[in-house]
């Protein structure tokens, strides 16, 4: 009996425990199953938009007349006389008189050469009459030829002499008339006068400093690699100049004139020269420009050449000549492009991008040409999925609870 004991008795502890054990394992939650993580790259694009462009190179420069004159005197004398608008800012017409020096002694000098001159032109008819008066006494005396001095053919070019020095005389003197009247040469502005009334002025006295208000000019340096995109280096190219007047942002439109032809030994630029007819707006009444003074600053776009297929992306986005671009099944595509030209952090694209084309403007850590990759915005996370699905069965159940 003790025996059976000593035997049951480990067997039901045995049996014990693995029944206890049995129990705690059903007792025990199974591990829960972790979602699938989605490990592909996000990015952000942005679509490209092709379109003709025209390109254009950006100048400065300062507002100069064309045609600019020193005037001074050319006779000696006493200013007697000014014109009210030879003040500096003041607008003339060609030959307008400015200023006049006392004539009278210049006067007194062309009427002294007219009558010097009518001396020796009554002189040279005298000697013209009696040279025939010899040659017809000679024929008279002997049948043979007359020699010049008995025709007073060596009188008469002296007298011819005189004649033509009386005649250079009167001319000087008429010039110098002419002279003591200061007139405008073109139709100009006054940018300065040094002389007053009652001034004595003398040969090369500075009298004033006038500007020609026909056409203005500017020039515009330009770097030697910004040549090639202007057609034909920039000649007859429209240049659209802005600046201030009055406070105001102003526009105006000029015209490449020429170009100076070398490159500057200081700046290394080249020196392209633009014009401007009628600055000042003489000729012509318009309220919807305003006039361009001389000194002002202006900021200036030579149009240059057309592209015909054209995009601008950043810079930092090129390597190698080379753009990421996301296809149309969301795979890494490197795309070979043509610059065309750098203009500030943009570059311009001639050929290898189309319309609509999506650029990659993410950084990517381990690019890959085919990789798959994710649009920013459009991946859905696990906790996502799972409050849609929680969303789904409640609607299923209130379906089903009304039903």
């Amino acid at each position: 009996m003790a025996r059976k004991k000593q035997i049951i008795i480990p067997i039901v502890i045995l049996a014990g425990g693995v029944l206890a054990m049995i129990g705690f394992s059903s007792m025990k939650k199974p591990p829960e199953e972790k979602a699938e993580v989605d490990n592909t790259p996000i990015v952000a694009v942005e679509n490209i938009s092709v379109a003709p462009l025209t390109l254009e190179v950006s100048s400065h420069g300062i507002v100069k007349p064309k045609y600019e004159t020193q005037l001074v005197a050319q006779v000696n004398g006493q200013i007697v006389e000014l014109s009210d608008t030879f003040v500096r800012g003041g607008f003339v017409k060609k030959d307008q008189l400015l200023a006049r020096i006392d004539p009278s002694d210049y006067q007194a000098a062309l009427i002294d050469a007219q009558a010097n001159m009518a001396s020796a032109r009554a002189a040279l008819e005298k000697e013209v009459a009696q040279g025939k008066v010899a040659e017809r006494e000679w024929k008279q005396i002997t049948d043979t030829s007359p020699t010049e001095l008995s025709l007073r053919k060596p009188q008469l070019a002296q007298e011819l002499a005189r004649v033509k020095a009386a005649q250079a005389a009167v001319l000087r003197a008429e010039r110098n008339l002419e002279r003591t009247e200061i007139r405008a040469p073109y139709d100009a502005m006054i940018d300065s006068r040094d002389i007053g009334l009652g001034s004595f002025v003398g040969v090369g006295t500075k009298l004033g400093h006038v500007l020609g208000t026909a056409i203005a000019e500017v020039r515009l340096p330009v770097a030697d690699n910004q040549l090639q995109f202007l057609v034909d280096q920039g000649r007859e190219a429209n240049v659209q100049l802005n600046g201030k007047f009055a406070g105001q942002d102003t526009q105006w439109q000029a015209q490449i004139a020429r170009s100076e032809g070398v490159v500057d030994n200081k700046s290394r630029m080249s020196y392209l020269v633009a014009e401007i007819n009628d600055p000042y707006l003489l000729a012509q009444s318009s309220n919807d420009v305003s006039p361009l003074r001389f000194g002002s600053y202006v900021n200036a776009n030579i149009i240059g050449i057309n592209v015909a297929s054209a995009a601008s992306i950043p810079r930092y986005l090129v390597v190698d000549g080379k753009v990421a671009i996301l296809d149309s099944e969301s795979k890494l595509h490197f795309a070979t492009i043509d610059i065309v030209r750098q203009q500030g952090s943009n570059v311009i694209i001639g050929n290898g991008l189309a319309d609509g084309d999506q650029l990659i403007i993410s950084a990517l850590d381990y690019p890959i040409d085919g990789m798959k990759l994710a649009l920013a915005g459009e991946e859905e996370t696990p906790e996502t999925e799972e409050l849609e699905a929680k969303e789904s069965e409640t609607q299923v159940a209130n379906n089903d609870s009304g039903e």
